[in-house]
């Protein structure tokens, strides 16, 4: 006898349990008309009059509804996380296309940018043969300011992605 509790089938591969994502029956689920209740706090002993401006608010005590999540977020998780094929098209569908839509657009401002550079000498001739400190203005453009450029478009790329990801997992989860 096996210490496998899960049935096998006959080529020996093994059947996932079948309560896998799936709450206890003695549980029920929480239900829409389930809202915070709002109870009054028993009235306390009258404290001697203070002389403020303005008075403090009355208290009172919020007692909230059942805190788990709905199912509809519960399945997106483990289809998510099971990476089945729906899990697989919403990724797709919306976290990829957003990325791969900001990533050609900085794409295209970095081509926009260097590909204007030799437009920029042909019109100008006089500024492509200025020089600044004895190194000439285009050596300058071409070698030296790329890098910061580059970089401050990498970080910019790196800010919305992570904003794009928590979009994502925000309209996962709500």
């Amino acid at each position: 006898m096996s210490d496998d509790f899960y049935e096998r089938r006959a080529n020996g591969v093994r059947e996932p349990d079948p309560t896998l994502g799936r709450r206890a029956r003695h549980r029920p689920l929480p239900q829409p008309a389930d809202r915070a209740v709002v109870e009054p706090l028993p009235p306390a002993p009258e404290p001697p009059p203070k002389p403020e401006h303005h008075a403090k608010p009355k208290r009172e005590r919020v007692i909230l509804a059942d805190p788990r999540r709905g199912a509809g977020t519960l399945r997106a998780r483990v289809e998510l996380e099971e990476q089945t094929s729906w899990g697989k098209l919403l990724v797709r569908d919306h976290l990829v296309k957003v990325q791969l839509r900001t990533a050609v657009l900085l794409a295209l401002l970095v081509v926009v940018v260097f590909g204007s550079l030799p437009v920029l000498f042909h019109l100008l001739p006089g500024f492509a043969r200025s020089s600044l400190a004895g190194i000439p203005v285009p050596w300058l453009i071409l070698g030296v300011l790329p890098f910061p450029f580059l970089f401050g478009v990498g970080i910019w790329y790196n800010r919305l992605a992570e904003r794009n990801e928590r979009a994502f997992v925000d309209m996962i989860e709500n």
